[in-house]
């Protein structure tokens, strides 16, 4: 068994969206929602350190005034894969370190699920790790659900949008949906931003795919939690009751 690497949490968050302008800012319950997320990552016991990463001078200060770590990135990155790689290089971590990348929209997080993402790294030849949780056949046919099947070891097989795998036998009463939440050592995360978007990337509209067709093995860990994003500003009443209720 290897030893245990070391992990550090970033969150990418930018000002512009083109369906919520400014939501890292968005106040709930007091706080600027990446207050939230950063509050709930560091509750995660396995990151020794949690850091924001953005683009924009208002998100910048406004981390800064709640002491919450930041580093400020540049604005022409694709993807927050990207602006996770900057971040991690500026932080000047180590290779054999593992870097999570934590949707700054997720201000519901909850910690075990960052726990539960990183541990496929006890094996040392582990390199990339998400999560994924079961939905039904109604759920699965969007879509916007992107859903994963995989080997028996964990190891993803393939990502799609479409219903996978197909049940042609009408037998199979649940899928597994794909949660957004990726943890990288940091030379896969450097071997990430060095490679083109792929042909299947392109076609599904989904950069994780990038990895596979170079031969990057992805680890999958079911979570029974789910995710509560917000995608846009119809979403923020659902996430405070959630956030009350807590």
């Amino acid at each position: 068994m290897s030893t245990f690497p070391e992990c550090h949490g970033i969150i990418p968050a930018r000002y512009e969206s083109s369906r919520f302008p400014g939501k890292p800012l968005v106040e709930i319950l007091g706080k600027p929602m990446f207050w939230h997320v950063y509050e709930r990552a560091c509750k995660c016991p396995l990151l020794s350190s949690v850091t924001m990463a953005t683009d924009d001078k208002r998100i910048f200060e406004a981390a800064t005034l709640l002491n919450v770590p930041v580093v400020m990135t540049g604005s022409d990155h694709q993807s927050g894969t990207d602006r996770v790689l900057e971040a991690a290089r500026m932080l000047d971590i180590d290779r054999d370190a593992v870097i999570v990348n934590i949707q700054g929209d997720e201000p519901c997080l909850n910690p075990e699920m960052l726990t539960e993402l990183l541990s496929p790294f006890g094996e040392g030849k582990v390199q990339v790790a998400t999560l994924a949780t079961a939905i039904s056949p109604d759920e699965a046919q969007s879509p916007d659900r992107v859903k994963v099947v995989r080997a028996h070891n964990g190891r993803a097989l393939y990502f799609s949008r479409a219903m996978i795998p197909f049940d042609r036998d009408e037998k199979i009463h649940g899928f597994l949906l794909h949660i957004g939440l990726y943890a990288f050592r940091m030379e896969a995360l450097e071997r990430f931003g060095q490679l083109d978007p792929s042909p299947l990337e392109l076609r599904e509209k989904l950069e994780q795919l990038r990895l596979l067709e170079d031969g990057i093995d992805i680890y999958v860990t079911e979570t029974r939690h789910a995710c509560h994003g917000v995608d846009r500003p119809d979403d923020l009443e659902k996430v405070k009751n959630i956030l009350e209720n807590d």
